[in-house]
């Protein structure tokens, strides 16, 4: 009898002492989860100051931070609809576009505007992407496919959902927008890379073909070109001359034009960069981070094009695809990652180096903090994040940097000033 009163009493004990230490864990788990910390943000809803002389901005697709902290983006003005134009048309007192570039300060204020056709370079179609590089040089790319394209539409479809850039049978077709263009802060021609109409592909080293976006390295002072909606790779100039030096495709293979089905989730990862190659930002320990658009992934490269890694945000995304555009949080090691998720309509949050998903905010809508077609984002020195919206969205948001804190929803939804 004693015998089992023993047992039963250590049977009790050792339940006892695995409850506790169950619980322990379990509470060890939670602690740890609430002290996983990830940028906070709220947009600013008074930010930008109202433009001056009626203007409007078109579809805003670019947009990238200076030294002296100012914010520069470019839209199309030509994707204005006639009634946002009744001022150019002299109907009515509104409105009518804004030039095709726009300088902003920290308040917000328009300090500077310029662009469009002039002598000596051939200005884009259809306007995509704008980068400041080191030297305060200006960049901007196209994505141009012939007449009218700069109106954001192609056959009745938005410029940015009509991304395959093939011919029938794989033809490779040139386009109006083969090249990258680079400018003084005042607007004044440098450097132009590609001509139009001349591009024979993937593989041509002397033409681009629809490049969305193009980023300089200050310690090589090369030029990352994410080319783009015709082309499947990245492509690699000096920022000086327009030099070629190297291109590659995904996973570093030498890119091909070859036809690809359409994008499956389930499917094995694509050997090819899908259209758009819609970025290719580099951090400050020089790994390269790629936007392989539709193929909701991110790859990072070193310089050189030999391939280290990738990640698939929200990989079920169709449509468009959820990799539009990253930046980097502005801490010295850059820890986080925002990207721009257009097809979502979210701004994820990423660890730059494991790439983990920490969070998620926005929401698909035309309130402040809400997006619709969210297309590129750049953070400035303070950790304030820019945003930019294509399709019918047509605006730039601020939201302000908050400080680290706890993760405490994967979503946030719309991050909206406390009161």
């Amino acid at each position: 009898m004693k015998r089992n009163l023993y047992i039963g009493t250590g049977f009790i004990a050792t339940l006892g002492v695995l409850g506790t230490a169950s619980y322990v864990l379990e509470k060890k788990s939670v602690v740890e989860a609430a002290t996983t910390t990830a940028p906070r943000f709220e947009v600013d809803p008074l930010w930008p100051k109202p433009l001056p002389n009626h203007w409007l901005m078109g579809q805003t697709i670019g947009v990238s931070v200076d030294n002296r902290d100012h914010i520069w983006i470019i839209h199309r003005a030509g994707s204005l609809e006639a009634g946002e134009q009744h001022l150019t048309a002299k109907i009515a007192m509104c409105c009518q576009a804004a030039p095709p570039v726009l300088e902003f300060d920290q308040a917000g204020n328009l300090m500077g505007s310029w662009g469009g056709k002039g002598q000596g370079y051939d200005w884009p179609e259809s306007n995509h992407g704008i980068s400041v590089d080191f030297k305060g040089n200006v960049w901007i790319g196209g994505n141009g496919r012939g007449p009218g394209s700069g109106r954001g539409a192609l056959n009745g479809q938005d410029e940015e959902l009509a991304t395959g850039a093939r011919g029938a049978g794989g033809r490779v077709d040139p386009f109006a927008d083969n090249a990258v263009l680079k400018f003084t802060q005042q607007g004044k021609f440098l450097l132009q890379i590609g001509k139009p109409k001349s591009s024979k592909g993937s593989n041509d080293t002397e033409n681009l073909r629809l490049p969305a976006k193009a980023t300089v390295d200050p310690k090589s002072n090369e030029l990352y070109v994410a080319d783009g909606y015709g082309n499947h790779r990245v492509i690699v100039y000096d920022a000086e001359t327009g030099k070629y030096k190297r291109h590659w495709g995904a996973y570093g293979k030498v890119p091909s034009d070859a036809p690809v089905p359409p994008y499956n989730p389930t499917a094995p990862p694509d050997q090819q960069f899908r259209n758009p190659v819609h970025c290719a930002d580099m951090s400050n320990d020089s790994m390269l981070y790629v936007c392989d658009r539709q193929n909701d992934r991110i790859q990072v490269f070193k310089p050189d094009g030999t391939f280290l890694k990738e990640i698939y945000i929200k990989k079920e995304t169709l449509g468009s695809g959820s990799v539009w555009d990253i930046a980097f949080s502005k801490d010295p090691q850059q820890k986080y990652i925002y990207v721009a998720d257009g097809e979502n309509d979210r701004v994820h949050i990423l660890d730059r180096l494991s790439l983990e998903l920490l969070t998620t905010f926005g929401e698909g809508g035309r309130q402040p903090g809400q997006f619709y077609g969210v297309h590129s984002i750049a953070t400035d020195s303070k950790g304030n994040i820019y945003t930019t919206e294509t399709y019918r969205g047509q605006r730039l948001q601020k939201f302000v940097y908050k400080g680290l804190g706890p993760i405490t929803a994967k979503d946030q939804g719309v991050i909206w000033p406390k009161r």
